[in-house]
């Protein structure tokens, strides 16, 4: 019997996962991660640790399986709210979820399942594994999207090495989400109704503002309106020498002074505020709703423009540096002047969408068939061949 620790986050999915691992033959452990302490930034109601762990005692009770808690609180301090501080400082917006999974669920969290003795971690993610076996006897693993297509959650694990991934089992990758739900209404999981939680990872319900006012102090600053015929969008495009001179081209982002708008409203601090945002901006009087089209947080200015066809909301191209890219599939990485045509998104949940990406000696480009909206600095981009993940990298 091969031994798996489930991370046991207290939701329907985790349970599940260690039911159908159970089911088919596993020893099976349930861990709980707690990683966070401060309540004064949770919404208590919505999703405290506390009511979760015990969530996830009453089940691995019911399946009769051993259960602890560890407390990863120091880790997830370091590595993920530490960083996110330092990213929106930076005028950047992460992905905490990536990260969570990257350096807490698929590292730390791991290295203590082999310390218990385990030959695999299990989460409750809906996405796929599948392994091609090599001719020299080696596997290669791959990152698939889950079945379901409402819920497939393998862009979260785009930062997945083949080490972690060979470790790695994903149950119920295979089901749609309202099969999971049934399977544990008939097993009679305490979670089988239960909410799925909306959130920072494992950190629950956290009001972002409040959540970064505690170490980004308030900053009063001016908003300033930018009008769609800024010069910018119309630049002329000259002929290019090579590809990767258009893609630059094409990847550059506008830089806005505050000269060239209007000023429409006052703000508490840029870097509270994020790309494409359009809540939390408090200005009224415009025909059409403004959005966020960039954020200056050395000069404390956010620059918006009116309504979502804002051509300062949109770009073809971005770019990704060297150090940022990341191969799920270190086999198939491209060497500088290759290629590759596919489908990407840059974030969870966008319909993927037709791309091509280009190796180049500083980095990599992703050039959009279609323009996509708000393409944010710090964000993740994923690439896919058909349902296969194959690399990522961070938007530069």
């Amino acid at each position: 019997m091969k031994k798996v620790v489930v991370g046991l986050s207290g939701g329907v999915d985790s349970s599940v996962a260690a039911y159908l691992l159970k089911e088919q033959g596993y020893d099976v452990i349930g861990l709980f991660m707690k990683n966070w302490h401060d309540d004064t930034v949770t919404i208590s109601e919505e999703c405290p640790w506390l009511e979760d762990s015990n969530d996830a005692l009453i089940v691995a009770e019911k399946l009769g399986i051993p259960f602890q808690t560890v407390d990863l609180s120091g880790e997830y301090k370091e590595r993920i709210v530490d960083y996110m501080f330092h990213e929106y400082e930076m005028g950047r917006t992460p992905n905490p979820d990536v990260l969570c999974n990257r350096e807490i669920k698929f590292d730390v969290f791991m290295k203590i399942a082999m310390q218990l003795g385990a030959d695999y971690v299990a989460t409750g993610h809906y996405c796929r594994k599948g392994i091609i076996k090599n001719e020299d006897g080696t596997e290669t693993f791959q990152l698939l999207a889950g079945k379901d297509g409402n819920k497939d959650q393998s862009y979260f694990l785009c930062q997945l090495s083949q080490e972690q991934l060979s470790k790695t089992l994903f149950p119920i990758g295979e089901l749609q989400k309202p099969e999971v739900r049934e399977i544990a209404a008939k097993m009679n999981l305490i979670t089988a109704d239960k909410k799925d939680s909306q959130g920072l990872c494992f950190i629950g319900k956290v009001r972002l503002p409040d959540f970064l006012q505690q170490k980004l102090k308030p900053k009063k600053g001016i908003i300033v309106e930018i009008p769609s015929t800024h010069p910018f969008y119309t630049r002329e495009v000259a002929g290019f020498n090579t590809m990767e001179d258009k893609l630059y081209f094409s990847s550059e982002k506008p830089m806005y002074t505050v000269s060239e708008g209007k000023k429409v409203g006052e703000h508490q601090g840029a870097h509270y505020f994020t790309k494409g945002q359009r809540k939390g901006l408090d200005v009224g009087g415009t025909k059409e709703p403004l959005f966020v089209i960039d954020t200056d947080v050395e000069e404390n200015v956010i620059y918006a423009g009116q309504g979502k066809s804002h051509p300062g909301l949109y770009r073809n191209t971005l770019f990704v540096s060297a150090e940022e890219i990341h191969w799920v599939r270190p086999d198939l990485a491209l060497k500088i002047g290759e290629s590759l045509t596919l489908k990407a998104r840059i974030r969870y949940r966008q319909v993927l969408e037709e791309a091509i990406i280009v190796r180049v000696s500083n980095g990599l480009y992703v050039d959009f068939v279609e323009p996509q909206s708000a393409i944010t600095e710090g964000q993740f981009v994923a690439w896919y061949m058909e349902d296969e993940l194959l690399g990522s990298g961070v938007i530069s």
